[in-house]
């Protein structure tokens, strides 16, 4: 499997769980008591920091999916071309 695949589709299944972890901040956030106890307030804030887990590597499979076109042209740029080599 190629690389740049791999991490495409880890990618797509990062932005999958992320989303289900932002569904669930809200659903604890909304179903949280005003004025409850501190126990049902910690777990709201931990439910918050569970979409940090997805996000934290997401950020790094995005910034590489981002920067691949660059760094295609860059190298297309400074490869040398075919046929163009001088022979003394």
């Amino acid at each position: 499997m190629n690389w740049t695949k791999l991490i495409r589709e880890t990618h797509r299944w990062l932005s999958l769980a992320f989303t289900v972890a932002v569904i669930a901040n809200i659903v604890a956030m909304i179903t949280q008591k005003p004025g409850a106890e501190g126990g049902q307030d910690q777990s709201a804030v931990l439910v918050g920091l569970l979409a940090l887990i997805p996000l934290i590597p997401l950020l790094f499979t995005g910034l590489y999916l981002f920067a691949l076109p660059y760094v295609a042209r860059w190298r297309r740029v400074n490869a040398p071309a075919v046929g163009s080599e001088q022979h003394p």
